[in-house]
């Protein structure tokens, strides 16, 4: 209804003339939509554009009852929400009524002025409902706002530390990104057709997506002069980067002591644990089997995957088809021989992203001056 309009009333009674004698209480105030039958109420309610703000009714009708053309109103949205005042000569049925959200009952004959103190209370409550509903809305709207702006600086702040710890590493910064899409795919593939031991809830999923790209993050903590070599690690050096899952564990377990957060647990889970071997050789607690955390079992193959189609100053990049026999091969040993049988299933997807190296490769060479 706009400002200045009257309010609509529909008044719905088989009796003539009680239609004539609402319409008369009601003209100075309102208008009276009146209708004989609730048969063509209902369709006047329910086509275009038309709406009541109020509908008086009579519990007692031939055909369509008052009370079944009610059951019919509380049925749609674009009706439910409307007033109904009903009125009757016998009472009975009133607790049914009342119990599906009836306004009101006036008893027949109507008392015009009772009748006219009902409507306003009614139509008032109706304003304050609608008032108070569209401050909630309003601060519904307000709040799911600030939630997707705090959600998207919780991920650009993840984003960042993720990337500080990729390019302390690697020089294209691509490892994070790549290695996070390969973890995607496992994740995606497990949460669609789970087995026993390997389920997990889309909260579960997300969370180790997201979390995987901070697996590395105890590098932070490595010496440059380790980190950053260029050739081969001696065995004291070698000692020193495998306690970058203690640092990164070590460091994500002091924000859970503030926080105990799914999302944060899990992290932690997969900075310490991504260097296990499912043969119980790995570090740095030798965890063998499903006490290794699924989460981090699933970052293991994707993060050795990346290694192996990466170049190093060390290493050559293997292909696609020789890093994906390289890792069926290491199934039971280093990885997980269910999770290594569901990477094998997607092999074309991988090395769609695979080949993004080789892409951004030709890229760098094509701009280098000849």
């Amino acid at each position: 209804m706009q400002a200045g309009e009257r309010p609509v009333i529909v008044a719905v009674d088989d009796e003539a003339m009680i239609l004539h004698n609402l319409a008369e209480m009601l003209k100075n105030d309102y208008s009276v939509r009146p209708f004989t039958s609730a048969e063509t109420a209902l369709n006047f309610l329910t086509r275009g554009e038309q709406q009541a703000d109020l509908i008086l009714l009579d519990f007692h009708m031939p055909g369509m009852s008052g009370f079944e053309f009610f059951k019919i109103l509380k049925l749609s949205p674009r009706t439910s929400g409307i007033p109904v005042i009903f009125l009757t000569g016998s009472f009975g049925g009133e607790s049914e009524a009342l119990e599906l959200g009836a306004a009101d009952f006036i008893a027949k004959p109507v008392t015009p002025r009772v009748l006219l103190l009902r409507i306003r209370h009614q139509l008032e409550l109706q304003y304050h409902r609608r008032r108070l509903q569209g401050m909630v809305d309003d601060k519904t709207r307000i709040l799911d706002l600030t939630i997707s702006k705090l959600r998207d600086r919780e991920s650009v702040i993840l984003n960042i530390l993720a990337r500080m710890t990729d390019l302390r590493d690697h020089e294209t910064g691509g490892h994070i990104e790549r290695t996070t899409g390969f973890v995607r795919i496992i994740v995606e593939h497990i949460f669609r057709e789970p087995s026993e031991g390997y389920t997990l809830t889309r909260s579960e999923a997300d969370n180790i997506i997201t979390s995987a790209k901070l697996h590395d993050l105890g590098k932070i903590a490595m010496p440059d002069s380790v980190l950053l070599k260029k050739d081969r690690l001696s065995r004291d050096e070698f000692s020193i980067i495998k306690m970058h899952p203690v640092h990164g564990e070590r460091f994500l377990e002091f924000f859970i002591r503030q926080m105990d957060d799914p999302f944060l647990n899990t992290a932690r889970d997969i900075a310490y644990a991504h260097h296990e071997r499912w043969d119980g050789t790995g570090y740095p607690l030798g965890l063998a089997g499903a006490l290794i955390p699924l989460s981090a079992r699933i970052v293991a193959i994707a993060d050795v995957y990346d290694a192996l189609i990466s170049e190093r100053p060390y290493k050559i990049a293997y292909s696609h088809a020789q890093s994906m026999s390289m890792i069926s091969e290491e199934s039971g040993r280093h990885f997980d021989p269910y999770l290594v049988r569901v990477f094998a299933l997607h092999d074309a997807e991988i090395g769609v992203i695979a080949g993004s190296i080789a892409g951004k490769e030709a890229l760098s060479s094509a701009s280098d001056p000849a």
